[in-house]
C-alpha cells in the first residue's frame, strides 16, 4: 500500500469531521454542510490539487449547487408537493381506512404494498406524513397501536423508495456521481426488479414479526382527540336525507357521534376535524351554509390564497365571549366560516348543535376552541381583532379539483423518462413548471416544497464525492479494502460493501455516505475485476438499508413521538431487517449480473 497524498489525507480527516458533526448532532446539518463546502473551498484555493488553478477549487467545491442531480431532486420535490396540496393521495389513504374496518392483518398488508407503491413515484417523506394520521385515526378506532404499525409502514416506505431512481433523492445522488464517473445512464426502473424480489422477501418480516417485536404504547400515545360540535348542511341530492339514525352511523366513520335524526336537511354530529372531514365527503355535505363556502372558494380563485382550517382557543379576554356563532357575524366581519365548535359539555343545547337555531345556540365562553376556515389572512385578522389563539396544526385544504391535473402532470414526467425518451432531469424539471403554470402549487409557496437542508446536504455531498475522487482518496481507500476482500467471491464483495454504506448511512447521512461510497465502488471494481454497475447498486441499496437507528433517515425520526419509540425498538427490528435485506440483495445482484 502507498502512502495516500496529503490531499487525500485532508479529504478523509474532512469526510470523518463531517460525519462526526452529523452523529454528534451538536450542529445543525445545514450548518455542517455549508461548514463543509467552505473547507473544501478554501483549502483547495490555498492549497490546490496538482496541476490546477486556485479557481479550479472554488468550482470544485460549489458545482453542486448547480448540479443537474440537485436540479432533479428540487423539481421531483415540487411534484411531489402538488401531489399533496391538490390531494390527489387521499383516494388511497381512504381506502385503507376501509380495509383496516374489514380485518387489522389484511389492512396493515394493503397498507404495507400501498406504501411501497406509492413511495416508488413519490419522495419517502411526503408519503409517510400522508399515512401518519391514517394510522393513528386507526388506532384510535380499534385497530393497531401506532406503536406497532409505524416503524413497519415506515421500513415499508424506506423499501419503496429503494426501487426506483427518483424514489429517493439519495439514489439519484449516486446515479447522478456514477454518471460522471463514466458508467452508462440508468433508467427509473433499471433496478426495480431487484428491489422487488427482495420485498418479497422481507414482506413476511415486516408485516408478521416486526409488530411482535415492537411494544404497545397505546397508553402513552397521548390524549383523546378533540372533538367538535358541528352541523352538517346536506346537499338536496345527499342520500343521507331519507337514512335513519342507524343508516347514517353505518356510513360515517366511528369518530362520528351523530346528535340526532337529519332534520331540515341539517344533522347534528360531533366529531373529531379528521372525522369531520370524512363525514362531510361521505355524506356530500358542507358544515357550514353552502353559499359562504363558494363564496371562499370563489374568492380563493380571484387571490389564489390557500383556504386553510386552523383550531382557535378562546381566552379570557376575548371580545367573543358572550357571543353565538350566529350573532358574532365572523363570516360578514371576517370572510372566514365556522366548521365547528369545542367543547360539547358547552356547545350542545339537549339534541342541538351550537348552529341549529339562533335562539337555541349558547354563547361562547373561555376555553372553547374554534374549527375555523378561510384565507389565511383573514383567520389572522379574526384572530387579532377578537384576541384569539391560533393553534398549532394549521391545516391548508387540498384544491382536489386539480387532483387528476396533478396525476397527469407526475405520470407526464415519469412515463418519459423511465422509457428512456427523456432524461429524468428534463422531464421532472417541466413537470415541476407545469405545477407551477397550473397551479397545482403555488410560486410563492415553494418553500414549502423545497427543503434548504436537502439541498446544502445535496451540494455538500456531491463536492465531497469529488474531492474524494480527485485527491486520490478513494482510490486509497479502495485499495485498503481490497486487501480485506480480494478472497471474497463475488456475493461476499458486494454484502461487504453493501455493509460498510449502511453503517455509514445509519449512523450519519444517506447522501455523504452515497457520496463516499460511490467512487469507492467504482476503484473497487477495477482492482478486483468485478464490474462496477453491481458494486454501485450495493452502495445505492446499502445507503437506503437506513431502519436501525431513529437518526438514519428523517421518516425514521418522524414518527418516534407518534410512536413514543425508543433508539431499542428500531435497532430490534431494524438490524434483523437490515441482515435480511443484505443477504438477500447481494444474492439477487450476483444472479443479476451472472457474478458465479
Amino acid at each position: 500500500m502507498t502512502v495516500p497524498s496529503p490531499h487525500a489525507i485532508g479529504a478523509i480527516l474532512l469526510t470523518v469531521a463531517m460525519f462526526y458533526g452529523f452523529v454528534s448532532g451538536r450542529a445543525r446539518v445545514e450548518i455542517i454542510s455549508l461548514l463543509t463546502i467552505s473547507a473544501i473551498a478554501l483549502g483547495l484555493y490555498s492549497f490546490p490539487l496538482p496541476g490546477q488553478a486556485p479557481t479550479d477549487g472554488l468550482k470544485l467545491a460549489f458545482e453542486g449547487f448547480g448540479h443537474y442531480a440537485l436540479i432533479t431532486i428540487c423539481a421531483l420535490m415540487v411534484l411531489g408537493r402538488g401531489l399533496v396540496t391538490t390531494g390527489a393521495l387521499e383516494p388511497a389513504s381512504r381506502l385503507l381506512t376501509r380495509v383496516w374496518r374489514v380485518n387489522h392483518q389484511l389492512g396493515l398488508l394493503i397498507t404495507l404494498l400501498l406504501a411501497m407503491g406509492m413511495s416508488m413515484m413519490v419522495n419517502d417523506t411526503p408519503v409517510l406524513v400522508l399515512l401518519l394520521p391514517v394510522m393513528a385515526a386507526i388506532a384510535a378506532n380499534g385497530g393497531m397501536a401506532a406503536s406497532k404499525t409505524l416503524i413497519p409502514v415506515n421500513s415499508a416506505v424506506l423499501i419503496g423508495g429503494m426501487a426506483t431512481t427518483i424514489g429517493t433523492s439519495t439514489n439519484l445522488l449516486v446515479v447522478s456521481i456514477a454518471g460522471d464517473m463514466g458508467l452508462p445512464p440508468i433508467g427509473v426502473f433499471h433496478f426495480t426488479p431487484i428491489v422487488l424480489m427482495a420485498a418479497v422477501v422481507a414482506l413476511p418480516f415486516i408485516w408478521l414479526v416486526m409488530p411482535r417485536l415492537l411494544p404497545d404504547n397505546s397508553l402513552a400515545a397521548g390524549h383523546e382527540p378533540r372533538r367538535f360540535a358541528a352541523t352538517l348542511r346536506l346537499s338536496g341530492t345527499s342520500p343521507a336525507r331519507d337514512m335513519d339514525i342507524d343508516q347514517l352511523k353505518s356510513r360515517l366513520p366511528e369518530l362520528v357521534e351523530v346528535r340526532g335524526p337529519v332534520a331540515g336537511g341539517r344533522l347534528a354530529v360531533s366529531a373529531t376535524h379528521a372525522a369531520l372531514e370524512e363525514a362531510i365527503r361521505v355524506l356530500g355535505a358542507t358544515a357550514a351554509p353552502a353559499w359562504l363556502m363558494e363564496r371562499l372558494k370563489s374568492g380563493y380563485g380571484k387571490t389564489g390564497e390557500d383556504l386553510t382550517v386552523v383550531e382557535l382557543s378562546i381566552p379570557r379576554d376575548s371580545g367573543l365571549i358572550g357571543k353565538g356563532v350566529t350573532n358574532a357575524n365572523l363570516a360578514e366581519l371576517y370572510n372566514v366560516a365556522i366548521l365547528g365548535v369545542h367543547d360539547a359539555r358547552r356547545m350542545w343545547h339537549g339534541d342541538r348543535p351550537v348552529n341549529a337555531e339562533p335562539q337555541a345556540e349558547p354563547m361562547f365562553g373561555e376555553g372553547d376552541i374554534i374549527l375555523a376556515t378561510g384565507a389565511m389572512s383573514d383567520l389572522q385578522k379574526l384572530a387579532r381583532s377578537e384576541n384569539l389563539l391560533v393553534l398549532e396544526g394549521a391545516k391548508e385544504l387540498p384544491r382536489t379539483a386539480k387532483a387528476p391535473l396533478a396525476l397527469a402532470i407526475m405520470a407526464g414526467a415519469v412515463v418519459p423518462a423511465s422509457i428512456g425518451i427523456v432524461p429524468i432531469a428534463i422531464s421532472a424539471l417541466a413537470g415541476a413548471i407545469a405545477m407551477f403554470v397550473t397551479g397545482c402549487v403555488r410560486f410563492d409557496r415553494i418553500g414549502r416544497a423545497l427543503s434548504a437542508k436537502v439541498i446544502v446536504l445535496v451540494a455538500a455531498s456531491i463536492a465531497i464525492g469529488r474531492i474524494i475522487l480527485d485527491s486520490g482518496a478513494a482510490e486509497w481507500l479502495s485499495g485498503l479494502i481490497a486487501i480485506g476482500l480480494q478472497f471474497l467471491p463475488a456475493a461476499g464483495v458486494l454484502a461487504a460493501v453493501m455493509l460498510f454504506v449502511t453503517v455509514l448511512t445509519n449512523f450519519a447521512s444517506n447522501t455523504t455516505a452515497a457520496a463516499v461510497g460511490t467512487p469507492i465502488a467504482f476503484s473497487l471494481a477495477q482492482k478486483l475485476g468485478i464490474p462496477v454497475e453491481p458494486l454501485v447498486l450495493a452502495v445505492l441499496f446499502g445507503c437506503n438499508l437506513c431502519y436501525a437507528t431513529p437518526v438514519a433517515y428523517q421518516t425514521n425520526m418522524l414518527i418516534m413521538s407518534a410512536g413514543d419509540y425508543k433508539f431499542g425498538d428500531y435497532t430490534k427490528t431494524g438490524l434483523p431487517l437490515v441482515a435480511l435485506m443484505i443477504v438477500t440483495l447481494s444474492g439477487l445482484l450476483v444472479f443479476r449480473y451472472g457474478l458465479y
